[in-house]
């Protein structure tokens, strides 16, 4: 019964995050889009951290982490995103809601597990506009827009190789569509200028992780962990069309395929550059956890051939997150609170993009809880977080975007799917 309902939620989930638009943001305008968060609602509501695994939930981003899963596990996750915008001239808002991820994972034998399923990598949702009058002339108007995004399939598989030392890999599968549209009219003129990109987008990359969680002192346990997310060389199959259209009713009036082939620019490569994240943790097992990581990424060596940016360079990337949790007392039978998780954290990223001089910066601090669902299934439980933060800047003519998001994540285990039951 359970199997049967999974296989459908995938079947039906799938379709519905590749042709979802997850974005509304101006900067998802630069490079190939917005890259998603690639935790659970769980890890998320901790700053992000990657560094925290147990036995009974899933962790995306670390798949040495599946060498430790204890139980099957099929987690969701859903978001309903915020926007606020910014401008010297203008406030405007704006709201999407997603669907982040929907995995599988369980496990295979002693110290062994495995986990798939699907999420979006990257989003591409933005409507903008801009003005100038030259000398002599009507105004100028250009409008930009863009939507799709990439989104992946993944199969990661964590063994634990000697006690406390865990290893593991994960193979993603990236695929999606990209369309940029650019539109110009003069004042007085009635006809006005398009240009359209089409891209296809698809590759692999992968994620190596190694996690080492020695006991400190019979009670508590120190988390450390490396992980690589190997550089994404991706393929990017392009078309353009140009052309003129009636500003009166819409039309197109003249539309030329432009021969990207002669140019070298209808098959191109678009390299994401290797992120690596080292994290140190410490806690109590089912009672507190701290913790604490730091990723980098070379992005001043990120390209993109038919990016429409003019103004744009990229500089080399990094995060800082901490974050941890709190469980009064996880087993309590009088009180439904005492076995809450309460969670919360901070992230501070230096993002690499660089527009118009002025680096693009976000700040965002997260909290939530892990709510039980009921004494009987005491694994299993609800986990509601939420985000507030600011990215960019309103100085230079920019946008300064602030956000709030209500995250919400499904996270069931059962024992009868991947492993026999016992009866004490």
């Amino acid at each position: 019964m359970i199997k049967n309902f999974i296989i459908a939620i995938l079947c039906v989930t799938s379709v519905s995050i590749y042709a979802q638009n997850s974005t509304v943001s101006p900067y998802s305008y630069f490079g190939i889009g917005d890259f998603r968060a690639t935790n659970s609602v769980e890890n998320k509501m901790m700053g992000g951290l990657s560094v925290y695994g147990d036995s009974i939930h899933i962790n995306l981003n670390n798949p040495a982490a599946y060498g430790k899963l204890g139980l099957t596990t099929y987690t969701a996750g859903l978001s309903r995103n915020e926007y606020n915008f910014k401008t010297n001239t203008s406030n405007e808002s704006a709201s999407v809601s997603n669907l982040d991820y929907l995995s599988l994972g369980f496990r295979l034998g002693k110290g062994l597990g495995m986990g798939f399923g699907i999420m979006p990598y990257t989003s591409v949702g933005y409507n903008f506009q801009s003005e100038r009058t030259p000398a002599g002339q009507g105004t100028v108007r250009e409008s930009f827009s863009g939507s799709g995004g990439v989104n992946r399939v993944y199969l990661s598989v964590g063994y634990e190789m000697i006690k406390n030392l865990s290893v593991g890999v994960t193979s993603n599968f990236n695929f999606g569509n990209q369309e940029i549209n650019t539109i110009q009219t003069t004042e007085g003129v009635q006809l006005g200028s398009f240009n359209r990109v089409s891209s296809r987008i698809n590759g692999f990359d992968f994620n190596f992780g190694l996690n080492y969680t020695p006991k400190i002192d019979g009670k508590h346990t120190l988390f450390s962990s490396v992980i690589v997310n190997t550089q994404a060389n991706l393929v990017s199959r392009n078309t353009r069309t140009i052309g003129s259209f009636s500003t009166a009713n819409g039309m197109d009036v003249e539309v030329i395929a432009v021969d990207l082939e002669a140019k070298g620019l209808a098959r191109t490569g678009v390299q994401i550059p290797t992120t690596t994240t080292l994290g140190l943790g410490y806690g109590l097992d089912r009672k507190w956890f701290l913790g604490a990581e730091y990723s980098f990424q070379e992005l001043s060596t990120f390209e993109n051939e038919l990016s429409p940016a003019s103004n744009l360079e990229y500089q080399n990337a990094n995060t800082i997150r901490f974050g941890g949790y709190y469980i009064p007392e996880y087993n309590s039978f009088s009180s439904y609170l005492k076995r809450v998780t309460y969670r919360a954290g901070a992230s501070i990223t230096t993002s690499g993009i660089v527009v118009d001089n002025k680096e693009i910066n976000d700040f965002g601090i997260t909290f939530g809880l892990g709510l039980p669902l009921g004494q009987g299934r005491e694994f299993s439980n609800v986990n509601i977080g939420f985000e507030l933060g600011r990215r960019g800047t309103k100085y230079g003519d920019l946008v300064e975007e602030n956000y709030f998001k209500v995250n919400l994540g499904l996270s069931l285990n059962d024992t009868g799917w991947f492993s026999k039951r016992r009866i004490n």
